[in-house]
């Protein structure tokens, strides 16, 4: 099965032409527990551990947002205009 994603013209997409697919129109919705906050969010104070977090990524994956509701992460998007898509 081929996965590969082409321009217009047929050729594949570069990594970096991939990496910018859906900048400024999507965000990922991606749930977490408060020990791994510090990977996405390095500047996020220390959380108590086991907390159930949920953190908007844009497109490209960078931090936008930490929230303990989905709902609130979703509606933050959609106020900026972004799709929303969830990550496991």
């Amino acid at each position: 099965m081929n996965h590969n994603i082409n321009t217009p013209a047929g050729r594949p997409l570069e990594v970096a032409e991939l990496a910018t697919l859906g900048l400024g129109e999507m965000a990922y919705v991606k749930p977490l527990r408060s020990d791994e906050v510090a990977r996405l969010f390095p500047q996020a104070p220390k959380l108590q551990p086991g907390m159930e977090l949920f953190a908007l990524l844009s497109a490209s994956g960078q931090p936008i947002l930490l929230t303990d509701s989905r709902d609130a992460a979703v509606a933050n998007a959609w106020a900026h205009d972004l799709t929303t898509v969830s990550l496991h």
